[in-house]
C-alpha cells in the first residue's frame, strides 16, 4: 500500500501528459535568460602590487684614499654632515714625507731633460763657442751622436712624465675624507688609531630626504614593468599618505625561492616635499619617513581612457584567438573574433572587432555587475581611488 500511494501520482501525472516527458515540480523556479553584457567605453588601469619596505637611495660609503694610521674622527653616528665637511683623517706624516721625495723627483727629472737637451743641442750646433768667448766653425755633424743625443733626451722626458704622474697621483690621495653630500652619518667604520689601508670605509652618509623601495614582481607581472613605469607608494604607518614614485631598475634575472620565481624592481620614491600641491593637504604635519619602513606600492604599467572594453569572463580563447559571443537583438548569436588590448584584473580593451553598445554573453552565473563593475577607477592599495 505504501508503495502504490507512492507510485499514484506518477502514474496520474503520466496519463494527463499523455506521453509528455515529465511532470513539472509543485513550486517550479523562475525561468532565467543569458547573462550579458554591454561593450562600452571606459578606462582601464593596469596594475601589479607588491609589499617592501623603505630604504635610502643615496647612501654612500667615505673611503680613505691612502694607507695610514687614523688620526681623528670628527663625527659621531646620528650627525648631520654638509657637502665638504672632513668626517675623518690620517697621520699626514708619512703623507707629507713622501710628497716632498716626490717633489725632488720631479726636479731631479726636470734638470736631467734640460741636460739632455742642451748635449742635443751643441751636437746639431755648426759652430761652438771656447772658454774664452771664441766662436769655432766645426764640421757638422755627426749623425750618429745626434741620434744617441736624440734617445738620451726622450728617455729623461719619460722620466720627467712619470715622476710628475706619481706626485699627481700622490696629491689626488687625499688624507682627509670628506662629505660627498649633505646628509647624516649612519655608520663609523673605525677608530682613531687604526691602521688602515686605502680603500677601508671611514664613515657611511645617507640622505634622509630621499628613499627607494625594493620589491619582489612574479615572473606573470615583470614583463609589464619597466625603467620609468609610474607608481605609487602607501606608507603603513602614515594612514592615508600615498607618494608619487618611479622604477629606477628592474632585476635581468630571477630570484627563485621554492620554486617560486620574482624578478626585484627598485622604485624611487618622492619626498614628502616633492608631493604635488594638491597632495599637500593629505600629508600629516608629524609625517616623517624612516628606513625600514613597510610600504604597499602600486605599479600602472598602462593605462588608456576612453576605450572599447568588456567583461574578461566574456572573452574565450580558441585556437589562439580571443573569440567573444555577440547576442543580437533578436537573441540570435555570433561567434567573433577580436583584437585585444591591455586588461586589468575586470576588463579588457577591445581594439578591433567590437562596436560600442553591441551585447555579449557572459558564461552561465556570472553577473555583468560582478564581471564589468565601474570603469574608471581601480582601488589602490589603503582604498584611495586612482583615476
Amino acid at each position: 500500500m505504501i508503495h502504490v500511494r507512492r507510485l499514484a501520482p506518477l502514474l496520474v501525472c503520466g496519463l494527463v501528459l499523455g506521453g509528455a516527458a515529465g511532470c513539472a515540480p509543485e513550486e517550479a523556479e523562475e525561468a532565467t535568460g543569458p547573462t550579458t553584457a554591454v561593450v562600452s567605453r571606459g578606462d582601464i588601469t593596469v596594475e601589479v602590487t607588491a609589499s617592501g619596505n623603505l630604504d635610502f637611495s643615496r647612501e654612500e660609503e667615505l673611503a680613505f684614499d691612502m694607507a695610514g694610521t687614523v688620526e681623528e674622527i670628527y663625527v659621531e653616528e646620528g650627525d648631520s654632515v654638509s657637502e665638504g665637511q672632513v668626517v675623518a683623517s690620517l697621520d699626514t706624516a708619512d703623507w707629507e714625507k713622501q710628497l716632498r721625495s716626490l717633489q725632488l723627483s720631479v726636479l731631479s727629472a726636470e734638470i736631467s731633460l734640460e741636460q739632455a737637451q742642451q748635449a742635443l743641442d751643441q751636437a746639431e750646433a755648426e759652430t761652438t763657442v771656447t772658454i774664452t768667448g771664441d766662436v769655432v766653425v766645426r764640421d757638422c755633424c755627426d749623425d750618429d751622436e745626434i741620434e744617441i743625443r736624440e734617445m738620451q733626451v726622450e728617455q729623461a722626458q719619460l722620466r720627467l712624465d712619470d715622476a710628475q704622474a706619481s706626485l699627481d697621483e700622490h696629491l689626488e690621495q687625499s688624507p682627509e675624507v670628506l662629505a660627498t653630500f649633505d646628509g647624516f652619518v649612519t655608520q663609523i667604520g673605525v677608530e682613531g688609531g687604526d691602521e688602515v689601508f686605502s680603500g677601508s670605509v671611514a664613515v657611511v652618509v645617507a640622505d634622509p630626504d630621499q628613499f627607494e623601495a625594493l620589491i619582489l614582481v612574479s615572473e606573470n607581472d615583470i614583463g609589464k614593468v619597466s625603467e620609468g613605469t609610474q607608481a605609487e607608494v602607501g606608507v603603513d604607518a602614515v594612514s592615508g599618505l600615498f607618494l608619487p614614485a618611479e622604477v629606477t631598475h628592474v632585476a635581468p634575472t630571477a630570484s627563485i625561492s621554492s620554486g617560486v620565481v620574482n624578478y626585484e624592481v627598485t622604485i624611487r620614491v618622492a619626498s614628502l616635499d616633492e608631493l604635488p600641491e594638491g597632495m599637500q593637504q593629505e600629508r600629516q604635519d608629524d609625517a616623517e619617513l624612516h628606513q625600514g619602513m613597510n610600504v604597499t606600492v602600486t605599479l600602472y604599467p598602462a593605462q588608456k581612457s576612453s576605450v572599447l572594453i568588456v567583461p574578461n569572463t566574456a572573452i574565450r580563447v580558441v585556437g589562439g584567438r580571443h573569440v567573444v559571443t555577440v547576442v543580437a537583438d533578436d537573441g540570435t548569436e555570433e561567434q567573433r573574433t577580436i583584437t585585444t588590448g591591455i586588461s586589468d584584473w575586470q576588463n579588457t580593451e577591445v581594439v578591433e572587432g567590437l562596436e560600442e553598445g553591441e551585447t555579449v554573453l557572459l558564461p552561465e552565473g556570472a553577473t555583468a555587475t560582478e564581471q564589468q563593475g565601474q570603469p574608471g577607477f581601480v582601488m589602490m592599495g589603503g582604498g584611495r581611488p586612482h583615476p
